[in-house]
């Protein structure tokens, strides 16, 4: 179908998928800042944004990120254990002024990231192929120690930084699917910070696996920590690939990182080595996460199972992680969007409905509330939920554009026309913005 014709006819439901499932938050860039000193080495070197700056993208854009992994888990003293690790570590750094704070997400994908204020987030799918403390303060102290190094701003002076778009693979996944099962778009799974995030060097990998080392040894953990989960990765990388995509995406791995782990552990940190790791404390603390390992796991063979469009066999995965965990949060969205993608859109609306109700104040149920609520053509009952995201997860754009849609199936086009206006305004050039346009142009608005 030509992109002429699809713009002259009415929007169909299918087009509202299609549509919908490249939404993603816009991402503003700071503008270069030019030379600062290097913590670390004292050195100057180029950089992309202030300290300021950084803490502003954190403010701006880690909301959405951790949303998109399905928000913070329902566990306070998890949380609270995972931030007091980091705190740990965080005095002994070269920048113990950073706000850090860490948090556990919904995601079931094996990975860590951080923004560059601080702000970081281990995966649950990580922390339940770990086994001890140890390996968790490595783990935030490699994240700690981009943070420190001012990786993503260093990256910014060489054009590398923040891609443009929170959910920019979406956007070809959807092109490339128009052409039938367009709501996969909506349902991509396993996106983690690299789609928000650039990817880092080998060389940024080095430096923050040799300044995690040192931040974990200072806060009294076993350097053994680093190596056991660089092992584990190792391992994981060769039995579950897609688990770890992400991971591996935008945190480079070898077995070089292992060896020098390995190494480093003997000669430079020997004399911590005699530490018992504390796997007990870290066993204690993540035995509410370790009772919903079944479900993780289904959660995780169903997901792998959606990104090869296997849509049947995914809700047989996730309908037997619902078995095991009804009221987990995530395990009701993922069914919610692969019941979406099978165009089961009252189903769907269930599944959505169900997540609101575990979870009411995260924002990615809402967002599939509104989506369903189109599908099944209730306009009112979406613009409701757009509105309630839109209150969650201020300043994304794009509510501005499904808004126009509810309007539009509402047959309010002066409403309509003022959120796809507003949308084009706000700098979007994508897909939606093309839409918005065409719709401008037919109503005899624009010319």
């Amino acid at each position: 179908m030509s992109h002429d014709r699809f713009f002259r006819r009415e929007m169909t439901r299918r087009d509202f998928l299609w549509l919908s499932g490249i939404a993603g938050a816009a991402v503003t860039l700071p503008q270069l800042t030019g030379c600062a000193t290097d913590p670390i080495t004292g050195q100057q070197v180029l950089v992309g944004m202030s300290e300021q700056d950084e803490l502003g993208i954190d403010r701006k854009h880690s909301p959405q990120q951790f949303s998109a992994d399905y928000g913070a888990v329902q566990d306070p003293e998890l949380n609270r254990y995972v931030n007091e690790v980091e705190r740990s570590l965080a005095k002994n750094t070269h920048r113990p002024d950073v706000p850090y704070n860490a948090r556990v997400v919904n995601a079931n994908y094996i990975n860590a990231y951080t923004f560059p204020g601080g702000s970081m987030a281990c995966t649950r799918g990580i922390l339940l192929d770990m086994d001890s403390e140890d390996e968790l303060a490595a783990l935030l102290g490699h994240e700690t120690g981009h943070v420190n190094a001012r990786h993503s701003a260093k990256q910014a002076g060489r054009g590398m930084i923040a891609q443009a778009g929170a959910m920019a693979v979406n956007v070809a996944v959807a092109m490339s699917d128009y052409r039938g099962a367009a709501p996969l778009a909506n349902i991509a799974s396993q996106v983690g910070a690299s789609a928000l995030l650039a990817g880092y060097s080998r060389n940024d990998e080095r430096q923050a696996d040799a300044l995690g080392l040192d931040y974990m040894t200072r806060a009294g953990y076993n350097p053994d920590g680093m190596v056991n989960l660089m092992d584990m990765l190792r391992s994981q990388h060769k039995e579950k690939p897609s688990l770890l995509q992400t991971m591996f995406s935008s945190h480079p791995m070898s077995d070089e990182r292992y060896d020098t782990a390995q190494r480093e552990a003997t000669d430079a940190y020997g004399s911590y080595r005699g530490k018992a790791l504390s796997r007990e404390r870290y066993m204690d603390h993540t035995a509410s996460l370790r009772r919903l390992a079944p479900a993780i796991k289904a959660q995780q063979e169903g997901e792998s199972l959606m990104a090869k469009k296997s849509l049947d066999e995914a809700e047989s995965r996730f309908d037997k992680a619902l078995k095991v965990a009804p009221d987990d949060y995530c395990g009701n969205v993922l069914m919610g969007k692969c019941l979406l993608a099978q165009k089961e859109y009252a189903n769907a609306d269930r599944h959505f409905s169900r997540a609101s109700e575990i979870y009411p104040g995260e924002g990615q149920a809402i967002y599939q509330r509104g989506v369903s609520k189109l599908a099944l053509g209730r306009g009112p009952e979406a613009l409701a939920a757009f509105n309630a995201y839109d209150q969650v997860l201020p300043g994304n754009a794009t509510t501005l554009f499904l808004k126009g849609v509810a309007y539009e199936t509402m047959q309010d086009k002066r409403a309509a026309s003022q959120h796809y206006a507003a949308y084009i305004r706000s700098g979007q050039k994508d897909a939606q913005a093309q839409f918005a346009f065409q719709r401008l142009q037919a109503w005899g608005m624009v010319k």
